[in-house]
């Protein structure tokens, strides 16, 4: 080995970085970024103040992108599956990049800013870990037919939990009158944000697009209301993986279809088979057969019968022994008070009720599916 080994490339900021420590955060890699993973009380304190009250999670290491042009909707329905094109004014999209082989590139959230928001014709919030794969992938496939703009220059912050509605609206009362997936430019603590009724921690919230040289006065002046705590990447995990939302690379990747994933809800009417808009995106052909023929396999949540967590990798077994899939994200839920993990199974294995084997150490726990989430969602529909 020689003797000069590369140096490992320097870790990203956000623009929250100084305050995290500040904050006494522990600070951990994540994404090419320097990231919280928890502050002093604790991930488990954090979760359970998340449910009753209301965190701020620093999530600006995500990608924002912002695509233009009279065009710009058509040209991304070439892409996703899902319907951009009857996209309001105003209105958010979850929604995913596939391949040719129907597998997923990355998920993502899609808005239409209001005309008069400044923001482009669509907004596209990507995972960190994807954000440059998939700015190349835009450009590449559509960059002729609308103007792609990564917007690095934008900070990114949740505010999720049944008091976030109440934190928010002392600085805009207006957030009070949104339903989940609404959103729009608004003006708080001084600096003009993007505001969605979105997050993925189950919970009602808030993500909060503001400019990143007023992000550090945003998050303080939040943060000064007594309700709200900051959350790190641990409680974020453990919050989203109760709620049964996938983490890309984790639960759903380039091997997945959304269809075995369970995500076909994502999936309106007008793109499905028979539907106006059918087809007409990477992968269409396998996910269109999917939609009628059914999968091999799929994903359920899991409760487990015993105290153990079970962890990301562990194999699946029947009664007898065989394999019959592997687990993708768990932990002990913090709310639910039991081991809770998603995986993938083989569909004759997947109905709930039925009891499968973790293999964990020379153990054997027993694991029952469930229907997904595991705490139920409390958006404000």
């Amino acid at each position: 080995m020689s003797s000069e080994s590369a140096a490992a490339p320097a870790l990203l900021s956000t623009p929250l970085n100084a305050l995290h420590r500040e904050l006494g955060a522990r600070m951990v890699p994540f994404a090419g970024y320097d990231m919280p993973v928890q502050y002093p009380a604790g991930v488990m304190a954090e979760h359970r103040h998340t449910r009753s009250a209301a965190g701020l999670f620093d999530v600006s290491h995500m990608g924002q992108i912002r695509l233009d042009g009279p065009h710009a909707a058509a040209a991304l329905e070439s892409l996703v599956p899902v319907d951009v094109v009857g996209l309001q004014p105003g209105q958010q999209r979850y929604a995913f990049f596939t391949q040719d082989d129907g597998g997923i590139l990355d998920d993502l959230m899609i808005v239409r800013p209001h005309a008069d928001d400044g923001l482009g014709d669509l907004l596209l919030v990507v995972n960190a870990a994807c954000k440059e794969a998939d700015l190349a992938h835009l450009q590449r496939h559509i960059g002729t037919r609308c103007q792609v703009e990564p917007l690095p220059d934008r900070a990114l912050l949740a505010l999720q939990g049944p008091q976030a509605e109440g934190v928010l609206a002392k600085l805009h009362a207006g957030v009070t009158e949104w339903r989940f997936m609404q959103g729009r430019c608004v003006e708080l603590a001084g600096a003009r944000c993007f505001v969605t009724r979105s997050g993925y921690t189950g919970e009602d919230g808030f993500e909060i697009s503001v400019p990143a040289a007023h992000a550090q006065d945003l998050a303080r002046a939040l943060l000064a209301d007594g309700r709200v705590k900051p959350i790190g990447l641990g409680a974020r995990d453990t919050l989203r993986l109760e709620a049964g939302l996938c983490l890309y690379g984790h639960d759903i990747d380039t091997t997945t279809s959304p269809v075995e994933a369970g995500l076909q809800w994502a999936i309106q009417k007008v793109r499905r088979p028979g539907g106006e808009r059918a087809g007409g995106y990477p992968g269409a052909q396998r996910i269109s057969r999917e939609f009628t023929e059914g999968v091999r396999r799929k994903r359920v949540g899991l409760l487990g019968q015993e105290r153990a967590p079970v962890r990301e990798g562990v194999v699946l077994q029947d009664a007898q022994g065989s394999v019959i899939g592997r687990v993708t994200s768990g932990t002990l839920g913090p709310t639910v008070n039991q081991p809770v993990a998603m995986a993938w199974l083989d569909a004759a294995h997947a109905a709930a009720g039925t009891v499968v084997q973790a293999e964990v150490r020379g153990r054997r726990l027993p694991m029952t599916v469930v229907t997904l989430p595991f705490v139920p969602h409390r958006y404000r529909r």
